[in-house]
C-alpha cells in the first residue's frame, strides 16, 4: 500500500457516510416511508447522496491501494457497492426506493462492520 494514512482517511470517510445512512434510515420501516411523503423523499435523497460518497470513496480506495485491499475482504460485494454510485449519479431519475431500502437494511450494516475490520487490521 502506497499511503497507509490516506487509506485510513478514506476508510474513515466511508465509515462516517455509512453511519449517517444508518442514522437517517432509522425511522424508515418500509419502502413507502421513502415514497409517501416529502420528508421521506428528502430522507431518501440524503441517503442516496451518502451512497454516492461511499461509492466514490471505494473507487478512490482502489486507486490508492492498487486494487489490493478490498479484495482481501470478500464479505462485501465491492463491485456492486461501487456500481451503486454510478447508478445513483448517472440514472438518478430511475432510482428504485425498494433497492435503496434493501441496501440500507441489509448491505450498509455489513459494509460498516467490514470497514471497521479493515481499519482495525491496518492499525
Amino acid at each position: 500500500m502506497r499511503d497507509k494514512e490516506l487509506t485510513l482517511e478514506v476508510l474513515r470517510q466511508i465509515e462516517e457516510a455509512a453511519a449517517k445512512i444508518i442514522a437517517r434510515f432509522e425511522p424508515i420501516n418500509q419502502v413507502s416511508d421513502f415514497t409517501d411523503s416529502q420528508v421521506g423523499i428528502e430522507k431518501m435523497d440524503a441517503i442516496c447522496m451518502r451512497m454516492i460518497v461511499i461509492g466514490e470513496s471505494l473507487k478512490n480506495l482502489d486507486k490508492i491501494t492498487e486494487g489490493k485491499l478490498l479484495s482481501r475482504y470478500p464479505g462485501v460485494d465491492w463491485k456492486k457497492a461501487k456500481g451503486m454510485r454510478d447508478i445513483l449519479t448517472h440514472h438518478y431519475a430511475d432510482i428504485n426506493a425498494e433497492t435503496v431500502f434493501f441496501t440500507c437494511e441489509r448491505k450498509i450494516p455489513q459494509l460498516v462492520e467490514t470497514i471497521r475490520k479493515i481499519i482495525k487490521d491496518l492499525k
